[in-house]
């Protein structure tokens, strides 16, 4: 899809500017899976300055690590005690820093995949620690101050159901260690 529309943005280009191309110009390019096989990727989080490396979070299947511009992709969270995720983010002066919020946020259908809270890894995905927030259910965004890798914000949906008091925006400035709602 996206070839196509590259095609079609392309060609309206040249033609409002009154040029032709060669469509064999592209020729070459073809389609080509990136994965990972069967599920919907919810949250992605990129390296800013290196292409190579993202990572890609699924609603109900872990997160993923590709080194390869999406060639091929790893799990890298299947050890932790949750695989539904809803928001994941990278420190910006640490990139070996990601968080990950638990909890399918797209609520499609009456049976989605709930989460337990938050997760942190300090390796890039090698090793994980789990901060908390456990009845958050559904975390839609992750937020790491810009400065502070110790500052992080987090958005909890709760869960479907009816009102709760986990359901808002917490803040940790120790690295997770303790949390508070600062917005409910």
């Amino acid at each position: 899809m996206r070839f196509f529309l590259l095609f079609i943005a392309i060609t309206a280009f040249f033609v409002t500017k009154g040029q032709s191309f060669d469509p064999a110009v592209f020729s070459q390019l073809r389609f080509r899976f990136i994965g990972p096989d069967g599920n919907r990727m919810i949250a992605v989080a990129g390296e800013p300055g290196n292409p190579m490396v993202s990572y890609a979070g699924a609603a109900s299947g872990g997160v993923w690590k590709t080194e390869d511009m999406g060639i091929s992709r790893k799990p890298i969270f299947d050890g932790t005690e949750d695989s539904s995720i809803g928001a994941m983010a990278l420190a910006p002066f640490n990139l070996k820093q990601l968080w990950v919020g638990t909890g399918e946020t797209f609520l499609i259908r009456p049976a989605h995949a709930v989460g337990n809270g938050v997760y942190k890894s300090s390796d890039g995905g090698k090793n994980w620690k789990y901060p908390g927030l456990e009845k958050t259910f559904c975390i839609s965004r992750v937020i790491v101050h810009p400065t502070d890798t110790n500052t992080v914000y987090v958005a909890s949906q709760g869960h479907a159901h009816g009102p709760q008091p986990e359901r808002g925006v917490y803040k940790t400035t120790d690295g997770g260690k303790t949390w508070e709602l600062i917005f409910l």
